[in-house]
């Protein structure tokens, strides 16, 4: 290897697979995010889960006027089998259990007979629809008023923030309580979509700052020069490269619609019987907890798994898109002592 000494001295040999990743087209934004939440396997784990329990739901009970492969609905009334307890087995007759079967109603029986592998099953479909629906509204309402805001400052910036803290300070259960009782009977997907108008305000805060920021930036100063109107600029400008706050955003709003929906049906102002929700089922048996106890077992469940792999995704994101907040861990930490750099040879 040969050392610098001087103007004669031959450059360092550079090593061919240093030569290859210089050389190599640099990567896309996108690849880049797509790679970093790749690597985190909880995040990945967690989409996979929670779209087979989505799936599962769907296929089990069907949906509208298509049917699914369980053989009871969630509606009809059954005689009662095994006293109404679970006959779900999965302890293997070698180890002493009765073998792997699901039996004719492996989540059990309420009081009257309703299979309850369905219902829970329908309440995760509900859950599900009420995550999707309430968080597409709340993020296109919470995007539309922070951009504005946060572009236009002045006047507008301060009315639309005010009208904000207004809801803010407002308790989400208290106006949650308020929409349920005016429109938990029409469904979930109404009950969803009036709740989305009025939990938008978390994210237009967030996408208010971005703005702020971004509307500074050189290449929205070369699109007012080129002649670009207010609303493109805004949206083919800015909004893409705030889409990381927009993404995380969204996926923390809906883990928290879910908890919202069961808090509302608990309190009997979400969704109303004959529908069913994972909430709904809780509260509906809350007297038979000392006698029958897997009719909170199985709800509660479902439950604490949606809201934790949904928020499991959200932070997977947020690492994604903004690396400065990775976790580290001390165990892959190492001291490196910086190497002394090498003395060049003067001459005189």
């Amino acid at each position: 290897m040969s050392t610098p000494t001087g103007l004669g001295a031959t450059p360092p040999e550079i090593p061919a697979d240093e030569l290859a990743v210089a050389s190599s087209v640099p990567e896309s934004q996108g690849r880049l995010i797509w790679r970093r939440f790749v690597g985190n396997k909880v995040a990945v784990a967690s989409v996979i889960i929670l779209l087979l329990i989505i799936l599962f739901s769907f296929s089990a009970i069907g949906i509208g006027p298509i049917p699914g492969w369980w053989q009871y609905g969630y509606k009809a009334l059954n005689p009662q089998v095994n006293g109404g307890n679970p006959t779900l087995s999965l302890v293997p007759q070698f180890l002493g259990g009765n073998g792997i079967s699901l039996g004719e109603h492996p989540f059990g029986q309420d009081r009257i007979g309703k299979d309850y592998f369905a219902m829970t099953m329908r309440g995760i479909q509900n859950s599900a629809l009420v995550m999707v629906v309430l968080g597409l509204i709340a993020t296109v309402v919470g995007v539309v008023v922070g951009a504005i805001a946060g572009y236009y400052r002045g006047t507008v910036d301060a009315i639309l923030m005010r009208v904000t803290d207004v809801f803010i300070v407002i308790p989400a259960l208290v106006i949650g309580s308020v929409v349920g009782h005016w429109f938990g009977a029409l469904g979930a997907p109404v009950l969803a979509i009036m709740l989305g108008f009025f939990s938008w305000m978390g994210i237009a805060r967030l996408v208010r700052g971005e703005f702020l920021s971004l509307r500074e930036r050189e290449f929205v100063e070369a699109a007012r020069v080129a002649g670009a109107s207010d609303m493109r600029i805004i949206f083919k400008h800015i909004l893409p490269n705030a889409m990381g706050v927009v993404i995380v955003s969204a996926t923390l709003i809906m883990a928290s619609a879910i908890l919202l929906e069961t808090a509302l049906s608990y309190l009997g102002y979400g969704i109303r019987s004959p529908d069913v929700s994972l909430g709904l089922l809780i509260s509906s048996n809350q007297s038979a907890f000392q006698t029958r106890p897997w009719l909170f077992w199985w709800p509660g469940a479902f439950i604490v798994s949606l809201a934790l792999l949904v928020n499991f995704v959200g932070d997977g994101l947020r690492d994604a898109f903004d690396p400065r907040h990775r976790r580290f861990k001390l165990s892959k930490m190492r001291e490196t002592r910086p190497e002394p750099e090498p003395e060049l040879e003067t001459q005189p």
